[in-house]
Parts: C-alpha cells; structure tokens; sequence
C-alpha cells in the first residue's frame, strides 16, 4: 500500500470516530434531559399530584371496603390492615411490573410482612413466578384486574403502589415502590 491511500485510511477512520463520539454525546445529553423530565414527574407523583384521571384512589381518601383471601388462606379487608401498609398491584403482563419486582422483593424482605399486600392479577398472563417471589416477604392475592380490591383502590394501571392508615386512608401513592414514604431508603 502506498502511503495515500494509508493516510486516507487513518483519516477515514478518525472522522468515523470523531462521529461516534459525536453521536454517543448527543445521546447523552438527551438521556439527562430525559431523567430531569422523569425525575420532576416522580416528584408531583410523590406528592400526591397525580391527576383524578390517571386512576387510583387519591392521597387523602379512604379506600373502598374488600374482603379477600391471600394465597395462603388468610382473610385481608381493608380495616385490617395495620397502619403503614403498603399495597402493592402487580400484572404479569406488565413490563413495569417485571423491572420493578426484584426492588419490590429486596425492599419488602426488610419490612414486616404483615404490613406489605400484593394484589396479583391472576387473568392474565402466569402470575405464578410474581406469587413466588413474593409469597415469602408479603401477604400476596392474586385476582383478576377488576376484582374487589383492584376495585377497593380504583386502580387502572399497573404497577400501582399505595401506603395507606389503619382504617384504610390512603397516605401516598406512586407507581414505584421506592417513591413511597415506607419505600424510601432509611
């Protein structure tokens, strides 16, 4: 090879270098304008600003009334659950629902178990792997989307995450568990 035509190479080579590092720039940029966008909407969710529209019961309201069986037979209503509880919906055909199970289950493993209710819609999809992983850390039920405590709550969307009074007030709602009060790191 003559020396041309090596140079042209190397020159070649640097602009498709100096394009890719100009491309994975701009990348970045719109990655962070896309996390301030993401972190202010987390703050109106975790503020209780959720519009009445995007469903739910809102902060401040008291659940509905529900009576239903956990997976493991015990009776669950909504003036039974202790002060704090945090109740947590989950679909398996749910994209959200599956990224955000491994955090469910590691932050649940430090709670009470008495006091985190998974409500599992059993209508769709296999809810068996989202039963199992959380059986051990909480009180699971699994029902179809539009069953009673779905209904108790108005949830419209999965995930859904509520922390609600003794007496079923609802305290704060958020679609990750990590945006709750009880959800927050210590």
């Amino acid at each position: 090879m003559s020396m041309p035509y090596v140079l042209a190479i190397v020159v070649l080579v640097g602009l498709l270098c100096l394009l890719d590092l100009l491309l994975t720039l701009a990348v970045i940029r719109r990655l962070r304008e896309h996390t301030k966008l993401i972190d202010a909407l987390y703050e109106v969710v975790g503020a209780g600003g959720l519009p009445a529209s995007s469903g739910g019961t809102a902060v401040g309201e008291i659940v509905g009334e529900f009576d239903a069986m956990t997976v493991d037979g015990s009776r669950v209503t909504r003036d039974l659950l202790p002060g704090g509880t945090v109740v947590a919906f989950l679909s398996p055909d749910c994209n959200g629902c599956r990224e955000q199970l491994p955090e469910l289950v590691s932050w649940a493993a430090g709670q009470d178990r008495s006091r985190v209710l998974a409500v599992v819609d059993g209508r769709s999809g296999d809810p068996a792997h989202i039963v199992t992983a959380l059986s051990p850390v909480a009180s699971v039920i699994l029902e179809d989307a539009d069953g009673p405590v779905a209904d108790a709550f108005k949830v419209t969307a999965f995930p859904s995450f509520f922390q609600v009074s003794e007496g079923g007030k609802v305290l704060a709602r958020a679609p990750r568990v990590s945006r709750l009060p009880a959800g927050s790191p210590a």
